[in-house]
């Protein structure tokens, strides 16, 4: 767990304790965000992005390239692992990518024609790049209306093997305000890792989630103050500072 020392001024969430659960890579920005709105964000990610424990499926899988007529992209950690070796991106492969974070990170490592799957396909063939055991939501949209879509897992999304301590820590000094959560799989994930005492904080602590999906996770798990925001960063800061100015704290 890390933490960036921000003491309250006169940004909105004026101190308040913020713990981003995300990978170590994704989390930094929405940490220099909430740090910039006067709050303190609270490093501790629930996942660890690794590559696969096998890669020659990817490797064959990208040497086929052109037997496809689209890629799609599930995350920037597709793109980030998918590409690392797959050296100059066939210029006739059109890349889907289902939102803008995930777009910039294709036209980053070279992809230049990059769309949003809304754009639809028409029968025909797509290469799927996504972690171990994701949903097939987008998947299973394209093959609606018509795609044929094959899936390659290019990352694995792992439990963190330790990490927490700092967090529990930070908890019963009274550090922590809120706690943003962006899966269901992170969100079981730092449950998990947490002793009794200080599931019982979370309990209690106001928890963000982008999605009603990771919402019912949150209240299965028996978290009282659940907090639905836009799915974005914005969306999600956005819903912070709201909280903040209502409590007054």
């Amino acid at each position: 767990m890390s933490d960036l020392p921000q003491g309250p001024g006169p940004g909105p969430l004026r101190g308040a304790g913020i713990v981003i659960t995300r990978p170590a890579k994704q989390a930094a920005m929405l940490a220099q965000q909430v740090a910039a709105l006067g709050g303190t964000p609270i490093i501790c990610p629930a996942i660890v992005i690794a590559p696969p424990v096998d890669r020659a499926p990817l490797a064959s899988a990208l040497r086929e390239l052109a037997s496809y007529d689209f890629a799609v992209f599930v995350s920037t950690n597709a793109v980030e692992h998918a590409l690392a070796d797959a050296g100059l991106w066939p210029a006739q492969i059109v890349a889907f990518a289902p939102g803008p974070s995930t777009a910039a990170a294709l036209h980053a490592a070279g992809v230049t024609s990059v769309r949003s799957p809304d754009c639809g396909t028409d029968s025909e063939a797509l290469l799927a790049f996504r972690g171990n055991g994701g949903r097939e939501l987008l998947g299973a949209s394209l093959r609606s209306r018509g795609a044929t879509v094959d899936y390659i897992e290019c990352y694995r999304r792992v439990r963190p093997a330790s990490g927490v301590a700092g967090l529990a820590e930070a908890w019963s000094e009274g550090r922590v305000d809120a706690i943003t959560i962006t899966s269901s799989e992170g969100l079981e994930n730092l449950w998990e890792m947490l002793d009794a005492t200080t599931r019982a904080r979370f309990v209690r602590t106001a928890t963000f989630v982008p999605h009603p999906r990771i919402a019912e996770t949150a209240r299965a798990l028996s978290l009282e103050n659940v907090v639905v925001t836009e799915p974005t960063d914005a969306g999600l800061l956005a819903s912070l500072v709201k909280y903040f100015a209502a409590s007054g704290d």
